[in-house]
Parts: structure tokens; C-alpha cells; sequence
């Protein structure tokens, strides 16, 4: 399967590129600002709050034997959770894509350097 994606890859000006100018990682050496450590912060804080706070919530509502916890407590932390998140994609901003690009650029020259063949 990598193979066959390596060599898919390969015809691509992305991974010609990226291995033409030999992508690394070295842009991650650099200490991020602290607009996207806070961004980064709040989507792991997010994922948090989704399903496993919800999940909380329904262990809640059964031990107390009360389903107004979940019913109400529920859709309002998955709710905020969205909105947490939302605000963590907003401060990381076009960092994001500049990091991901990076990274995205070495992962396919790594994958195409080692499963793409000779050919």
C-alpha cells in the first residue's frame, strides 16, 4: 500500500519539490509564539470537552438517576467544546498551515524516499 502511495506521490510536483529541496523539520526549532501555543492549547482543550465531558455527564445523570444532567449539561459542553475549538483555529491562524505545510512536505518526501523505488 505504501508503495503504491509513494509511487502515486512521486508524480507530483508537491513531492518532486519537496524532495528537490530536501524538506526537513527544522522550522519546529524555532519556539512558536505564544498566540498559537494558546491555540494549540485550546483544541486539546476542546477534544477534552467534547465526547469524554458528555460522557461524564451520562455517568452523571445515571448515578444521580437524573437525565436532566445529560439533557441538558450534554449538548451544552459538546456546544462549548465546538466553541473552544473554533477560538484555538482562530489564534493558530495561518500558522497552522504554515506548520502543516512543513511537516506535510517532509512526511511525503520521507515516504516517497523510502517506499517509492528506483524507478
Amino acid at each position: 500500500m505504501l508503495t503504491w502511495l509513494a509511487r502515486y506521490l512521486k508524480k507530483n510536483d508537491f513531492a518532486k519539490s519537496a524532495i528537490a529541496d530536501h524538506a526537513d523539520l527544522s522550522a519546529f526549532r524555532e519556539r512558536p509564539g505564544p498566540k498559537l501555543i494558546l491555540g494549540l492549547f485550546l483544541i486539546a482543550l476542546s477534544f477534552l470537552l467534547g465526547w469524554p465531558a458528555v460522557s461524564a455527564f451520562g455517568v452523571a445523570a445515571l448515578w444521580l438517576k437524573n437525565p436532566y444532567v445529560i439533557l441538558i449539561g450534554g449538548p451544552l459542553t459538546y456546544g462549548l467544546s465546538w466553541l473552544v475549538w473554533a477560538a484555538g483555529m482562530f489564534l493558530t491562524g495561518g500558522d497552522s498551515y504554515k506548520y502543516g505545510r512543513i511537516f506535510g512536505r517532509w512526511l511525503v518526501r520521507r515516504v516517497v524516499e523510502k517506499y517509492g523505488g528506483d524507478d
